[in-house]
């Protein structure tokens, strides 16, 4: 009888563990990383656009050319933000390793 509780723990114990293991996976999905550090330093950037003179934007050839790339960065970084929301990283299928593929060689 005591084994069908040690069995029964360790059933739980690895739920647990792959509830734990798909939430670290969607924690650090680059696209997270990457959109993050896209929207931040797009910020930052377009603020410099908002803030730069007229002898920064003579320099660039009459181009405001920290607005415009702040504001690719930030659509960019809102891009690979919207694809992590409309298609979340899926966990694998309990039990099924990747080591555990069949394949024909």
């Amino acid at each position: 009888m005591s084994e069908f509780y040690f069995e029964k723990d360790v059933q739980r114990e690895v739920t647990e563990l792959q509830g734990k293991s798909a939430t670290a996976a969607r924690l650090f999905d680059i696209r997270r990383i990457i959109g993050g550090l896209f929207v931040i330093y797009g910020v930052i950037v377009t603020i410099a656009g908002f803030t730069a003179s007229d002898a920064d934007i003579d320099k660039a050839e009459g181009v405001n050319i920290n607005l415009w790339t702040g504001l690719g960065m930030l659509l960019l970084g809102l891009f690979f933000l919207a694809w992590l929301k409309l298609r979340p990283a899926a966990p694998a299928p309990p039990g099924v390793e990747p080591e555990d593929d069949e394949r024909v060689e």
